[in-house]
């Protein structure tokens, strides 16, 4: 029997911060993290002296890690966490710094990801990046992500009825989304017909099934409820938390993440169910990531992804708003693979700070993340819930 972890009570996330995104940058990482540190301890007020913690993930600050950061800029935390899990390094940040703020371990943690896309990034990223890719992949001219997740979103076709107008679907209203959103890479409209027509990149994905790697970074703040009302701060109380690593491993193929193993558990420590929450935020470098999301995250069972996209309106405005900055998919990757652009996302959305991209009314937001393409299968995992506790 699986025991409910104590939950977060008095602990916020506030300060969210991005930087707009670039395509190309010959400006380090750092710089990167830098602007977007700057830009949450701004919003909080806040001196960079009056930050004890600090939590970076990134895939281009080599040779540096956190460590190195603290240098660079002049920091001197007395927590520090070093997290390169892919898209899912939100999650995983927010819930550890929750607990290192609980245990009065530290007053205020820095929770920040950034990344550089220089012209020869992404290649210089994929050649290195597992040991099981380099021996089992490389070798016989096959690897990098759009190779993977061709096969998985051919494989989730065929077993579950999807067609490419469901995960057309998602793409236009991200797309739609991105519009409304200053910081976002893709400024045209993209319609469905476009999206059907697009080139092939490797069947059954296509040009707009990609997520798009630029330059940038996100930052907020994670601190005890009574440090946020004393500075006059609006902020979001973390209701759950979860994380899972190599779930599922006997699977022949990622058809499941590992939200499935811990969902029951967040929705038991938040106390809620997912026809309370208002907006969604997953993980999205490719839109049959997202729709597994839906699945496994509680919202229907798993094979009904289709016909939950079908029926729902994803835009902003509509019956199930998702990925309302556009997402990676159109608002563009950056920041260890894009983990952290949901999750201040969610923040501003449920403090009343997210402007064009405002869901009216939005109290609750789910925020879900995925990670570490390793050879066949994403091996990170994390989910969050996030709740109104002062608006701006």
């Amino acid at each position: 029997m699986t025991q409910i972890p104590a939950d977060y009570d008095g602990v916020v996330l506030t300060a969210p911060f991005s930087t707009p995104y670039q395509r190309y940058s010959i400006d380090t990482a750092h710089y990167w993290i830098a602007q977007a540190l700057r830009g949450s301890l701004k919003a909080a007020a806040l001196e960079k002296d009056a930050l004890d913690g600090l939590s970076v993930s990134s895939f281009t600050l080599f040779p540096d890690t956190a460590v190195g950061l603290t240098q660079h800029l002049g920091l001197s935390p007395r927590w520090l966490d070093n997290i390169p899990m892919g898209g899912a390094s939100a999650g995983v940040a927010v819930r550890r710094a929750a607990r290192a703020v609980q245990a009065k371990d530290v007053d205020v943690v820095a929770c920040v990801a950034g990344d550089t896309n220089q012209i020869d990034s992404f290649r210089q990223l994929l050649s290195s990046f597992s040991r099981f890719a380099m021996d089992a992949s490389y070798p016989y001219g096959y690897g990098g992500p759009n190779a993977n997740f061709a096969l998985l979103t051919d494989r989730y076709m065929h077993d579950f009825g999807a067609k490419r107008e469901d995960f057309g679907k998602i793409c236009v209203a991200q797309r739609d989304n991105a519009l409304k959103n200053p910081n976002a890479v893709m400024k045209k409209p993209l319609t469905l017909e476009q999206y059907l027509e697009a080139r092939a990149i490797a069947d059954p994905i296509a040009l707009f099934d990609c997520v798009m790697p630029c330059a940038g970074a996100e930052c907020f703040l994670v601190m005890h409820e009574d440090e946020a009302k004393r500075r006059g701060l609006p902020y979001a109380h973390l209701r759950g938390a979860i994380e899972r690593h190599n779930a599922h491993r006997d699977d022949p193929i990622q058809l499941r993440g590992g939200w499935t193993v811990d969902i029951d558990t967040l929705w038991a420590m938040a106390g809620l169910s997912p026809d309370q929450v208002d907006l969604v935020q997953t993980y999205d470098d490719y839109p049959v990531i997202s729709m597994m999301q839906f699945e496994d995250l509680g919202f229907c069972a798993k094979g009904e992804g289709p016909d939950f996209v079908r029926s729902h309106d994803l835009t902003i405005a509509g019956s199930f708003p998702h990925n309302t900055s556009g997402g990676q998919l159109s608002a563009g990757q950056a920041g260890a693979a894009g983990g952290y652009i949901g999750m201040v996302e969610a923040i501003r959305q449920v403090t009343g700070q997210a402007k064009g991209t405002q869901v009216a009314g939005a109290t609750r937001a789910l925020v879900s993340g995925f990670g570490m393409i390793n050879y066949d299968r994403g091996l990170c995992s994390s989910a969050t819930l996030l709740e109104t506790g002062a608006r701006a």
